[in-house]
C-alpha cells in the first residue's frame, strides 16, 4: 500500500501556525522553554493525523490557542503601557 503525500497547502499552514505560536511564546509569562516544550508535545501528538478534515480542525484549534495566547500575553503588556498619567 503506497502512502500519499500530505497536502502541501495544509502542511504549510501547520508549519506557519507553529512558527507564529513559537514567536508568541517568547513573551509567555512562564518562560519560552516551558511554552516551547508544551507546544512541541501538542503538535507532535497530532503528527500521525492524515485526514485533511482532522488537520483543518487542528489548525482551527491552534488559531484559537494563538488568539488566547495573544490576549494573555500581549494585551496585559499593552494595558500597562497605556495607563493614564497621574492627574496634577
Amino acid at each position: 500500500m503506497a502512502m500519499t503525500a500530505p497536502n502541501p497547502v495544509l502542511r504549510q499552514q501547520v508549519i506557519n501556525i507553529y512558527k507564529e505560536l513559537l514567536n508568541l511564546g517568547r513573551e509567555y509569562p512562564l518562560g519560552y522553554s516551558y511554552f516551547r516544550t508544551r507546544l512541541y508535545k501538542a503538535f507532535s501528538s497530532q503528527a500521525a493525523i492524515k485526514d485533511e478534515d482532522e488537520i483543518k480542525k487542528g489548525i482551527e484549534r491552534a488559531e484559537f490557542v494563538k488568539k488566547d495566547t495573544i490576549s494573555n500575553v500581549i494585551v496585559p503588556f499593552v494595558s500597562v503601557m497605556r495607563k493614564p498619567k497621574a492627574q496634577k
